[in-house]
């Protein structure tokens, strides 16, 4: 499967939220309500004339009960589940506003609970989501490269490579790139 490029990757999301919204018969300032996000916020994303941030998306995960990976493997062309993506075919978006890049290496299926993620955030970066997508949701986070201070419940964990962190997300959550290079990670999630 060819990789889609990044405008019809936008594109596609775009629709797909639209089509989530729709299908719950929400008006743009229902889902303003549900999710604290503004409508013109919410209308320009819907309209691709705005690529969401990661802590954007986060916040319709939570709304719409679903993790950033399914809601991404469903804006990705398949015909269905399939058992194996080769590398060149896993779904990549980026959040350019934060430096972070994210890589669904799992293949997607919607009946299985764990998925696995590789996460990029650029020199400096600083990633924070206000609740977690799926309340209860355990991370694995395993850092390849660089180094990493992941807060949760108020306390920050500095990982450098080879380190892995095991916890499970009630609430707030913050990525930190604390190094002078890119931090290269995966992360391993585990519906409850």
């Amino acid at each position: 499967m060819k990789q889609p490029v990044e405008g019809e990757v936008d594109a596609r999301l775009a629709a797909r939220l639209a089509e989530l919204r729709g299908e719950r018969g929400w008006s743009l300032g229902e889902l303003a309500e549900r999710s604290g996000v503004s409508r013109s916020t919410l209308s320009r994303a819907e309209r691709a004339e705005i690529s969401p941030t990661a802590a954007l998306l986060n916040r319709l995960c939570h709304v719409y009960g679903r993790t950033m990976s399914r809601l991404l493997s469903e804006v990705e062309a398949q015909a269905g589940p399939v058992p194996l993506v080769r590398a060149g075919e896993q779904g990549v978006w980026e959040d350019r506003a934060s430096g972070f890049v994210r890589r669904s290496v799992s293949p997607p299926h919607p009946a299985l609970r764990g998925e696995l993620v590789e996460g990029r955030l650029a020199a400096g970066a600083d990633l924070a989501y206000d609740r977690p997508p799926v309340p209860g949701l355990e991370q694995h986070i395993w850092v390849l490269e660089g180094a990493l201070a992941v807060t949760a419940q108020d306390v920050e964990h500095r990982l450098d490579a080879g380190d892995c962190l095991r916890l499970r997300v009630w609430g707030p959550t913050r990525f930190r790139c604390t190094g002078d290079r890119e931090t290269r990670y995966v992360l391993a999630v585990v519906l409850p």
